[in-house]
């Protein structure tokens, strides 16, 4: 798939078909998270991949239930300590937000679905997974192949947050000055 078509494509899926990901496709996902640029390169990320299906459901709890379907879940997690800081702006946040959106196209490119998912209750995750003290639960997303057809739950979703919506150049471009 061409860049600008995976950037297009790219879709919340929050049903997923029975089936596993195969090994190969979930490593190319590593990788591309593995190779993203981070504050003076610290690479202050980790993933934890999940595929015990009673676990996935605890990540999920009651707040997210589009985890509940999915073959896998990745956890991206950033220790602060091995980022930045700068005008309050904590990088881990931002070094851990661009491994996690390349991870997240490739998937797009290899017909995989996720969703990334930043509301959890951190503290059940850390305890779930046995997360160490001073590193940061930033993200979630299931990962497998997206359900053919949209369900109920689906279709409002995309109509309630307007998922399709994107704003025009002129709305969000500035030349020179705001």
């Amino acid at each position: 798939m061409e860049f600008m078509d995976v950037l297009r494509e790219r879709r919340s899926a929050r049903s997923f078909r029975e089936g596993e990901v195969e090994k190969e496709k979930l490593n190319l996902v590593l990788e591309a998270a593995r190779i993203a640029p981070s504050w003076q390169n610290k690479q202050c990320w980790s993933f934890i991949v999940v595929s015990d299906k009673e676990v996935i459901k605890k990540l999920g709890g009651n707040i997210n239930g589009w985890l509940k379907g999915a073959p896998l879940a990745i956890v991206a997690c950033g220790d602060p300590r091995q980022s930045g800081e700068r005008n309050g702006i904590q990088y881990y946040l931002v070094d851990v937000s661009i491994a996690m959106q390349q991870l997240v196209l490739a998937a797009t490119d290899l017909g995989l679905g996720t969703c990334w998912l930043g509301v959890f209750d951190e503290a059940t995750v850390r305890q779930a997974l046995g997360i160490p003290e001073g590193i940061k639960v930033v993200a979630i997303t299931p990962l497998g192949y997206p359900a053919e057809k949209e369900g109920l739950r689906d279709r409002m979703t995309r109509t309630l947050i307007g998922s399709k919506n994107r704003k025009d150049m002129a709305e969000i471009v500035h030349h020179e000055r705001w």
